[in-house]
C-alpha cells in the first residue's frame, strides 16, 4: 500500500521557521524523486521544491529560494522527505503536499502525493 504521509504543519508568526516532514513507503521510493508542492486558497496548487532520488539534486521555486531547504533520508523500507522553511512570510500560507514520481528525477507529471498538511503564517 503506497503511502506519503505529512506532518509538522502549523500556525507560526511571519519571520518564523517550520520543518516538514512526509513518509513514504509502499514503492520504492529511494529510486523515485520527490518534491514539495502547495495550494493556497483560491490559486493553483504549485511546485515548491524537489530533490533527486539521491538527493544530489535540487531545485526549487523562485518565491522561496534562500528560504526553503528540501532534503531526503532514503531508509531501507521507508523514504523521510523534509523541507525546512526559514523566514516565513503570509504568502507562504497554503496547504503542502508531499509528491513522489517514478523517475529519479525532478521534472514532468508526478504520480504519488500525501493527503496535504496545513501551513499558517500570521503577519
Amino acid at each position: 500500500q503506497v503511502q506519503l504521509v505529512e506532518s509538522g504543519g502549523g500556525l507560526v508568526q511571519a519571520g518564523g521557521s517550520l520543518r516538514l516532514s512526509c513518509a513514504a513507503s509502499g514503492r520504492t521510493f529511494s529510486s523515485y524523486a520527490m518534491g514539495w508542492f502547495r495550494q493556497a486558497p483560491g490559486k493553483e496548487r504549485e511546485f515548491v521544491a524537489g530533490i533527486s532520488w539521491s538527493g544530489g539534486r535540487t531545485s526549487y521555486a523562485d518565491s522561496v529560494k534562500g528560504r526553503f531547504t528540501i532534503s531526503r533520508d532514503n531508509a531501507k523500507n521507508t523514504v523521510y522527505l523534509q523541507l525546512q522553511m526559514n523566514d516565513l512570510k503570509p504568502e507562504d500560507t497554503a496547504v503542502y503536499y508531499c509528491a513522489a514520481r517514478t523517475s529519479p528525477v525532478v521534472g514532468g507529471t508526478w504520480d504519488y502525493w500525501g493527503q496535504g498538511t496545513q501551513v499558517t503564517v500570521s503577519s
